[in-house]
């Protein structure tokens, strides 16, 4: 598929440098999905330590080594990236949106023995494996940030409508996370995703943040106290502060991962945001040529597909 022939008209160049030529869609897309799991494959390998820790062992950590508490290989990536994976197989599979095959997939992804798995997004799969329900019942315990790692595909699927985006990104959350808070985030991170990916001025990413502070107060990043934890304000505040802050791929996911705890999710959801906005161009080689290559060339596949799915007549 060639990038000229996906939707062109979405296609700018606010981040673009001076005699450039301005990134497509294809470009921004691939550049959020590798840039997700570049982020995960280059956080994993901090989760769970603190910013001190990986101070003392590593400096700052900046080279994608695998290791970890995962013990992973270099450029393996985690629940992160294969849950997404999982998410736009069953999107492709039906060329559209069906629920119960997200679940479905879901359920294989699990029995296919991941190198990791989140309590929630576990109980919630055990839940439809037993009972056949759609949505989690509400857990105080579930504002985690399980259901956002995963929704890329949503967005990619869906970004001809603002509608159906927001809807399938709800939903698919719902199957595991039932909680206002992961609601909440999920949609503003979908929102801003697609905002990027059309190309559209940063200014406009920072107003959907902004929008979802004033919805809940916890979020905003002026409250920001370096937390990194799987709790979905700690990751939100993690990640967007950095976002905002940092001019370059680079930067921002160096500066997101190197607050350690979990640090997988953060790094995959700052990739994500900035894949986005620099596109494929901005992503370090270094990097990119060390996420395990089934992993690089499934996501290159899919990104095409949900493209195309998004946008039929661009074909």
């Amino acid at each position: 598929m060639a990038e000229a022939m996906l939707a062109p008209s979405l296609s700018s160049a606010p981040d673009t440098p001076a005699g450039t030529a301005p990134l497509s869609l294809l470009d921004r897309a691939l550049g959020a999905y590798l840039g997700l799991a570049i982020g995960d494959a280059l956080g994993a390998t901090v989760e769970f330590m603190t910013p001190r820790e990986i101070m003392a062992t590593y400096g700052t950590h900046r080279q994608i080594i695998g290791g970890g508490w995962l013990k992973l290989k270099p450029g393996q990536v985690t629940d992160d990236t294969t849950m997404a994976l999982a998410l736009g197989d069953a999107i492709v599979a039906r060329q559209g949106w069906d629920l119960r095959e997200v679940a479905e997939r879901y359920v294989a992804w699990m029995r296919a023995m991941p190198v990791d798995c989140g309590n929630t997004c576990r109980r919630g799969i055990r839940r439809y494996m037993l009972e056949g329900t759609l949505e989690a019942a509400f857990n105080e315990g579930d504002a985690g940030n399980g259901a956002v790692m995963r929704n890329l595909p949503a967005v990619l699927g869906f970004l001809h409508s603002d509608e159906l985006l927001v809807k399938h990104s709800y939903e698919q959350g719902r199957l595991t996370h039932n909680h206002p808070l992961s609601d909440l985030a999920n949609i503003a991170f979908a929102r801003m995703t697609a905002s990027l990916l059309r190309g559209e001025p940063l200014s406009r990413a920072r107003a959907i943040a902004e929008e979802l502070f004033v919805a809940e107060p916890k979020f905003s990043i002026e409250r920001y106290k370096g937390r990194a934890t799987g709790y979905i304000v700690d990751t939100t505040q993690t990640v967007l502060h950095h976002f905002f802050s940092q001019d370059s791929f680079e930067n921002c996911l160096i500066a997101v991962v190197n607050r350690g705890d979990d640090a997988d999710t953060t790094g995959a959801l700052a990739g994500m945001l900035a894949g986005a906005r620099f596109g494929v161009r901005g992503l370090p080689r270094q990097w990119l040529r060390k996420v395990d290559p089934d992993i690089r060339h499934a996501i290159e596949v899919q990104t095409r597909q949900l493209l195309a799915l998004a946008f039929p007549r661009s074909l």
